[in-house]
């Protein structure tokens, strides 16, 4: 399948953030070469650092995907937000980062979703989630993650706005996706 080049307004190249579940990493580790990694899982099953990724590069956050706290669970809190925030703000955009959770579809896609708000302030945060949507149509941000970033990156609800408009998501067409980032905002694409 040939690789799809993102676009930009300018012409500039963006930074890619690469969205998947916990079954496609090694592979692209080993495809792609990402120089930073998050992953979000439930404690039981978080993972050590895959070879090809440094430790000190892979945010490792034990968190269930929930909004509310349930009895024996980690709901995400402001701590998690705020790790990604400051782990994304490491990273050079050089190379791609890699964010996982289990399936590639809610903890991890909320992440994205706050790191290209982060990098791009001044972009309107719905076209940020426009472009989420293009580019997985299995979405759908962990509202809670999404709030928390909302609420510590003074966006006065946009944020939550924007996720709630990207409307139903579609979990059966989950796959690992490309997501283009930093002003101006991308036209993502997948890639295999």
């Amino acid at each position: 399948m040939p690789e799809t080049v993102p676009k930009t307004v300018r012409g500039a190249v963006p930074q890619t953030i690469i969205v998947c579940g916990l079954a496609d990493v090694e592979p692209l580790i080993a495809a792609r070469r990402p120089s930073h990694m998050i992953t979000l899982l439930d404690p039981a099953s978080m993972i050590e650092t895959p070879p090809g990724v440094a430790p000190h590069r892979h945010l490792k956050l034990g968190v269930n995907d929930i909004v509310e706290p349930m009895e024996a669970m980690i709901v995400p809190d402001e701590t998690v937000v705020g790790a990604i925030l400051a782990f994304g703000a490491t990273w050079d955009g050089a190379d791609p980062m890699l964010i996982h959770c289990w399936a590639g579809i809610s903890r991890s896609t909320a992440a994205a979703f706050l790191l290209a708000c982060a990098r791009s302030p001044d972009v309107d945060e719905r076209t940020i989630a426009q472009a989420l949507r293009r580019a997985a149509p299995h979405a759908s941000p962990n509202r809670r993650i999404v709030a928390l970033a909302d609420q510590l990156m003074g966006r006065g609800g946009a944020m939550v706005e924007a996720v709630e408009a990207m409307g139903e998501y579609d979990y059966a067409a989950a796959c690992p996706f490309d997501f283009p980032i930093g002003a101006p905002v991308a036209t993502p694409g997948r890639r295999a």
